[in-house]
């Protein structure tokens, strides 16, 4: 089965994380994330096949999440918050996010992606 590839280009993560997927022969659609960002309950699944924190969802090197003043919001925002927030603006969504509808990796480490896609 193909792999979702939520990712925005101008990321250089991304990009790297995409030219892992090419050179080891992984078959992906992609998704801009921030033309097509995934709906509240596509991120809630996201979330809950992840395995992580809904904090770890959060673009918090950009600058949406320091205009909003997110650093101090997410302290004692609900999930249902949290994912209205990420559903509102895919910049504020941390890239790229590969799942294959089981699995969910979000960011880009290479060991990681090993584990996880390398078949």
């Amino acid at each position: 089965m193909a792999l979702t590839f939520y990712w925005y280009p101008k990321c250089g993560t991304c990009r790297k994380a995409k030219k892992w997927l090419e050179e080891n022969g992984i078959d992906f659609n992609e998704v801009h994330i921030v033309e097509n960002p995934p709906s509240k309950e596509q991120l809630k699944d996201l979330f809950e096949k992840s395995g992580l924190e809904l904090k770890k969802f959060f673009n918090t090197s950009g600058m949406k999440y320091r205009e909003l003043g997110l650093k101090d919001r997410l302290k004692t925002a609900s999930e249902e918050e949290m994912l209205e927030l990420l559903a509102s603006d895919g910049m504020l969504i941390k890239r790229p996010i590969a799942t294959d509808g089981n699995n969910v990796t979000v960011g880009f480490k290479e060991d990681l992606y090993e584990k996880a896609w390398k078949l």
